[in-house]
């Protein structure tokens, strides 16, 4: 018999349980930065990309800003399943990104789950070198067993688990349903 038929799966939060989370992720993001200045929101791909859209369409109002642009940024270090894919985190240069004047414009990086912490550490390190004066970063869930020298300034859930089981984050368009699930192998 397999790991795979000896997994549970288990729904920890449905998309009507994650709407408070957002809505208080963009309560914590709001105190980081002055209403009315410029910002600009970095969401890590696959699944940071459309959080951070969800939580820029919540910041926008409550910042005062006419608008607040999303920039998708190409980070690979995991396979969906935790297997290492790339030793060291396979991050894809975003020519957008590089043609902007980021010392003036604080940051928001937003991805789904911190685990060990390197994609953030990978992500803030480029954005440093492009410029970036101001970084913040936010994610979804963090799993608090990060091994790097980063943390979430927003933080949706904090969720202690077993270090083998894995946080599957659904998220549209990738999933058909927005929800939290947790895959536990015994």
């Amino acid at each position: 018999m397999s790991d795979i038929e000896h997994e549970q799966r288990l729904c920890l939060y449905t998309a009507a349980e994650l709407e408070p989370v957002l809505q208080h992720m963009a309560q914590q993001a709001v105190q980081l930065f002055l209403p009315g200045q410029p910002l600009r929101v970095v969401g890590l791909l696959r699944r940071g990309e459309p959080l951070a859209r969800m939580l820029a369409d919540r910041l926008q109002p409550l910042l005062g800003l006419t608008e607040l642009p999303v920039t998708p940024l190409r980070v690979k270090r995991y396979a969906d399943d935790l297997s290492l894919l790339h030793r060291e985190t396979l991050l894809e240069e975003n020519p957008a990104l590089a043609g902007l004047d980021l010392a003036d414009t604080p940051l928001l990086l937003v991805d789904d789950v911190r685990y060990g912490g390197h994609s953030l550490l990978r992500s803030c390190a480029y954005l440093s070198r492009l410029g970036a004066d101001e970084i913040r970063t936010a994610v979804l869930i963090d799993r608090c067993v990060s091994r790097q020298p980063v943390h979430a300034d927003v933080c949706g859930i904090r969720l202690q688990i077993a270090p083998g089981d894995i946080i599957d984050c659904h998220v549209p368009p990738y999933e058909a349903e927005f929800c939290i699930e947790l895959r536990r192998r015994g």
